[in-house]
């Protein structure tokens, strides 16, 4: 039994496991989600590509000389985010408590089940239920503590489950390399490495004060995790409180119209969702990157809304003023936040009940034909073809 049981689930190669429900035909074949340009990078990939040493955060250039056979496809967020709210429902109906720490990860306290159906037999049945409900593969680890399943459901991976029962967490991390804990990237393992510390029991053995003199304030997390201790909490799950959506440019520009009519599209695209969500937003953002990387926003607070062209003047107004350097522009973005539950109302000191009417019809037919059945003249991009990469966040 647990004293605390804490279940982790992760839908395996997530962006992958959509793309073969849509389309059956790319089972068993090596599929690379991601970028398509020359500075692109692979945002999910099957296991027939990881075998070719392919990872997510891979430039997309190297990922194809890797696996030049693999299929591309730059994705479909709507697709993804439809499919993991899906998932998300299925598990809110049977978790007392649960956490939606990303689009395919999520948290379940299940302490104290074990006095009635117990933690094992209760998550197997809901997993069984995730896969056959949602058509998704979906592996889980269960654990006394977040860090140590979510470890446990790494090992489990693909489509898998494990438990780690409590008292036996030092015994199932230690022979562990230390890249298996969560949040050490490649500078931590690198400087780990030249200390002679490659397993996690090594980790674990080092005085926590000479971790802290090398890595600073990570030194005691380095620490506390090598010895399988996490007391975080699960926090319940509430929606989140922004859209936001940026791009990435094929080649640095300064084309003030052509960013002009990509900042138009990607807020049209936002304000939709805004809308088939029932939300409304009372802070617009925006973002821009500069060919030196240097990055800056300015946001504004306005009246609830998720009118398109209330949101678009915005949208440009701040443009206008944040675009003072002149400089190429690598990255443009904007986000919707301050989101509160409600439906878009016509303003009777105005005359845009014929906005509004028209605001319906653009939206019914998204909603039939997908959301880019229909655009906006205004909308509409001067011919630059495949300029940009689209990052949903």
């Amino acid at each position: 039994m647990f004293e605390r049981a804490v279940l982790h689930l992760d839908l395996d190669s997530f962006f992958v496991s959509v793309e073969r429900l849509k389309n059956s035909a790319l089972q068993g074949r090596p599929l690379i989600i991601g970028g398509s340009s020359q500075r692109g990078v692979v945002a999910s990939c099957s296991y027939e590509a990881r075998h070719f040493g392919v990872r997510s955060a891979m430039p997309m250039k190297m990922a194809l000389r890797l696996c030049p056979d693999a299929i591309v496809l730059k994705g479909d967020m709507e697709s993804y985010s439809k499919h993991s709210k899906l998932v998300s429902e299925i598990i809110k109906e049977q978790a007392p408590v649960f956490e939606k720490s990303s689009i395919d990860e999520f948290y379940l306290d299940l302490t104290g089940m074990d006095k009635y159906i117990g933690c094992w037999k209760w998550s197997t049945e809901l997993r069984e239920r995730v896969i056959r409900e949602s058509g998704l593969p979906i592996s889980f680890g269960l654990a006394s503590n977040k860090l140590i399943s979510k470890m446990g459901t790494s090992e489990a991976k693909p489509n898998g489950s494990k438990m780690i029962i409590q008292g036996a967490e030092k015994a199932f991390i230690w022979p562990m390399s230390v890249k298996k804990i969560p949040s050490i990237g490649k500078a931590t393992y690198k400087k780990l490495s030249f200390m002679g510390v490659r397993k996690i029991e090594t980790l674990a053995a080092i005085p926590p004060n000479l971790l802290q003199r090398e890595f600073g304030k990570n030194g005691m997390s380095l620490w506390r995790k090598a010895n399988a201790i996490d007391e975080s909490p699960v926090v319940a799950y509430h929606e989140r409180k922004s859209i936001s959506t940026e791009r990435t440019f094929r080649a640095d520009t300064i084309d003030v119209r052509f960013l002009k009519d990509k900042l138009t599209e990607m807020c049209f695209k936002l304000a939709f969702e805004l809308r088939q969500k029932q939300k409304l937003c009372s802070c617009v953002t925006i973002k821009i990157r500069y060919t030196d990387f240097n990055t800056y926003t300015k946001q504004c607070t306005i009246p609830y809304t998720s009118n398109d062209n209330l949101l678009l003047e915005q949208a440009h107004r701040l443009f206008e003023e944040l675009y003072k350097r002149r400089q190429l522009v690598r990255l443009i973005g904007l986000r919707f936040s301050s989101l509160v539950h409600g439906n878009q109302q016509i303003n009777l000191f105005e005359n845009n009940i014929k906005e509004s009417q028209l605001l319906q019809q653009l939206d019914h037919i998204r909603k039939r034909f997908g959301n880019n059945a229909i655009q906006r003249g205004s909308s509409i991009c001067p011919p630059k073809p495949k300029n940009d990469d689209d990052k949903p966040q």
